[in-house]
């Protein structure tokens, strides 16, 4: 892949490689430069350190405010041609630079992230130098933040490949050198995954490629600076869901063999105070109609990719209000699992209409996730989200059936 490159200290090779994401962050790039920085210096001082700015075609000055910024650590930059912006073909632009600087540890970072402090760059890159090639953040959430991870990635994920990662996809990551070459070699790349599903796809990727993987307790939310206006659910929800269809289809002999999930390992677990999570308010009336709406535009289609079962029950929660809603989990699962399936034998056209049709089900299941937790803590919470992975690997072989 091609991409514009500025290395004017001509770094030919490094042991660690330290990425900030960034598009239009002029304004925010030099104090993640600095941070980013010291974090190197004061952890990792001993190693052959690079910063680099892969950047996704930035009209504002970031490039200029990236080499401005005061550091010592040598820097490159990195951008997406004209015309090509994303984070997934940003990283792929930097998997591409990893194998050119033969570099042993990576750690990638988000540019707009309020709350990044010196201590994520050990907390991330850390366990790379203790014999994990993959990382996955751990952070503070409130119970009903990231509900596309807690209702669908994880849940799926932990059914499908066997490993417990509660934060597939939330932004950050660190993994070797060998993985930066695995991800270049992987299946499954596709539009979804140049944009914003590539944070899903390098954790399923990792996954399967049998390596050691943990998680880092970040000891602190994630907290990412708004650019004007709030993303958009819909546009996620699709890359998202597209990227895990297109992965069971091509990692189907390999999830088919796995039984059961296992724990994955935590670092971090040293004693740091632990932020509290700002309180996150979900408007369930407007999820709810959302959900009544979607069966004008899909209950033909649902009936039709739906084994009768599965489609019988769901048109018994339609009829239930928004104050005694519950979309069971196993319902749930089948539902997913049918539309796999489906997805696996549609043409590329059938298959972005199929995706559609699932988006308020999955708005009915964060419904009824709010209404089953609303008077209980995080804790008792994330144990429920557990109960709700359980019910997807017991009914997996409904899954291998069916496929």
């Amino acid at each position: 892949m091609a991409f514009y490159e500025e290395n004017p200290q001509g770094i030919g090779k490094a042991d660690l490689v330290a990425a900030i994401l960034s598009y239009n962050d002029a304004d925010s790039i030099g104090v993640a430069v600095e941070r980013v920085s010291r974090g190197l210096k004061d952890h990792f001082g001993d190693r052959n350190a690079v910063l680099i700015n892969c950047d996704s075609h930035s009209v504002d000055g970031t490039r200029e405010a990236f080499f401005q910024a005061p550091s010592d650590v040598p820097r490159i930059y990195l951008s997406t041609e004209t015309g090509g912006s994303g984070k997934g073909l940003s990283l792929r632009n930097l998997f591409e630079k990893v194998r050119q600087l033969e570099a042993k540890a990576v750690l990638v970072l988000e540019c707009a992230i309020d709350n990044l402090t010196p201590y994520w760059v050990a907390a991330l890159a850390g366990p790379l130098f203790k014999g994990t090639a993959f990382v996955q953040p751990l952070y503070v959430r409130h119970k009903y933040e990231a509900p596309l991870t807690s209702a669908l990635v994880y849940p799926l994920s932990r059914c499908l490949y066997g490993r417990r990662c509660r934060q597939l996809g939330s932004g950050e990551v660190a993994f070797t050198g060998a993985m930066a070459e695995t991800f270049l070699n992987a299946p499954g790349w596709s539009d979804a995954v140049s944009s914003s599903g590539i944070d899903v796809w390098m954790g399923m990727v990792a996954m399967t490629a049998r390596v050691p993987i943990c998680q880092t307790v970040m000891h602190a939310p994630r907290l990412r600076r708004s650019k004007g206006q709030a993303p958009e659910l819909a546009p996620q929800f699709r890359r998202v869901l597209t990227v895990l269809f297109d992965l069971m289809v091509a990692y189907g002999d390999f999830w088919k063999r796995v039984k059961w999930s296992k724990p994955t390992g935590l670092f971090g677990m040293n004693g740091r105070e632990t932020e509290v999570p700002p309180t996150i308010d979900v408007k369930v009336a407007r999820l709810h109609a959302q959900f009544l709406e979607g069966f004008a535009a899909y209950e033909e289609t649902w009936r039709k990719i739906f084994e009768p079962a599965t489609f019988n029950k769901l048109m018994e929660v339609r009829s239930l209000t928004p104050e005694h809603f519950t979309l069971p989990s196993q319902t749930w699962a089948t539902m997913l699992f049918d539309g796999a399936v489906a997805y696996r034998d549609a043409d590329a056209g059938a298959r972005a209409a199929l995706i559609d049709c699932f988006l308020p089900l999955y708005l009915a299941k964060v419904v009824s996730y709010v209404k089953r937790t609303e008077r209980m803590s995080i804790q008792q919470a994330e144990d429920y989200v557990e109960a709700i992975c359980e019910v997807f690997e017991e009914n997996k072989r409904y899954l291998i059936d069916r496929w």
